[in-house]
């Protein structure tokens, strides 16, 4: 898995960043991408990208504000043009339904797939065999989400060459074994698939915030993970006017992290009073905090677990 920032900017574009978006890329563990928020010119920012819009499978929506939806009526049609056939799934705040309906059909636009639209409360908002995503209310005046995506552990893998050392060859067999089955060898022994399993990997967590100021749900939500991404709008001398915009500091992104024990954090949605070098400062700025900070930049890659 690794996670493409399609745009890093709070508000409004400027040279360097694009508004919000970022792409989760699943295609060996799914053959999909999930995208969360869709600011203006996302689809631009996609064609700089390798992310194809005909693997999109859902979209999570973190709030209504402008630079985080206003990319979506030209993505969702640009994925018609592009071979996008499959159902896509939306996640969103109450509105995010009659936001994309009403846009699609004063423009007359006509897609080749079906949207279906989940309005969340906090909660579990999906779960499958592969993943489980939870969210809830962060605190930025209209109704912020953060999303915890969590990857359920995977079944350990086949021990080959303990099969081998106790005469078992490889074949059709191996398979059944590594679905846990128990086999009777030609040679009439009778063997356990279990016995012969590693441990279970497990999984990896990432926790992907909205808009927010300091509120204490950051902390389930982020508990443990291998990344959070976290926006800080301002440097962290700038805490009170942080909180009256209900927005983070690059100081309050990284308390936060430390104190939920996360592997790694990303820094996004930036200011645009901060150009590159001034980013670099926030960078440092974190890192007094929370010594394993990076900051996005558009169309950065950061791969998930290292």
């Amino acid at each position: 898995m690794e996670l493409v920032f399609l745009g890093t900017g709070a508000g409004v574009p400027s040279r360097g960043r694009n508004v919000t978006s970022i792409a989760l890329s699943m295609l060996n563990e799914r053959n999909a991408i999930w995208l969360f928020d869709c600011g203006e010119a996302t689809q631009h920012q996609v064609l700089r990208s390798h992310i194809k819009l005909s693997k999109l499978e859902k979209i999570f929506i973190t709030h209504m504000h402008g630079d985080h939806i206003f990319g979506l009526p030209g993505l969702l049609s640009s994925r018609s043009f592009q071979g996008g056939d499959s159902d896509l799934t939306i996640y969103g705040p109450a509105g995010i339904a009659e936001y994309v309906e009403t846009s699609l059909r004063l423009s007359g636009t006509r897609l080749t797939y079906k949207i279906n639209f989940e309005e969340i409360e906090p909660g579990v908002i999906f779960e499958d065999e592969m993943f489980i995503v939870t969210a809830d209310d962060l605190d930025h005046g209209v109704r912020s989400f953060g999303y915890r995506i969590v990857e359920k552990d995977k079944q350990g893998a086949l021990n080959a060459e303990k099969l081998k050392a106790d005469g078992v060859e490889a074949g059709p067999v191996f398979q059944k074994l590594k679905n846990g089955e128990i086999v009777t060898l030609a040679d009439g022994r009778v063997i356990d698939g279990k016995n012969y399993i590693g441990e279970p990997q497990k999984g990896k967590i990432i926790s992907i915030f909205g808009d927010t100021k300091e509120t204490v749900s950051e902390l389930e939500l982020a508990m443990n993970a291998d990344i959070l991404v976290h926006e800080a709008t301002f440097e962290g001398d700038k805490a009170k006017m942080a909180g009256e915009y209900m927005h983070s500091t690059t100081l309050q992104a990284a308390t936060v992290a430390k104190a939920a024990n996360v592997k790694k954090l990303i820094l996004t949605h930036i200011s645009s009073r901060y150009d590159r070098d001034a980013s670099k400062e926030l960078l440092i700025e974190a890192k007094t905090v929370f010594e394993n900070t990076e900051i996005a930049y558009d169309l950065a890659v950061f791969q998930v677990g290292e």
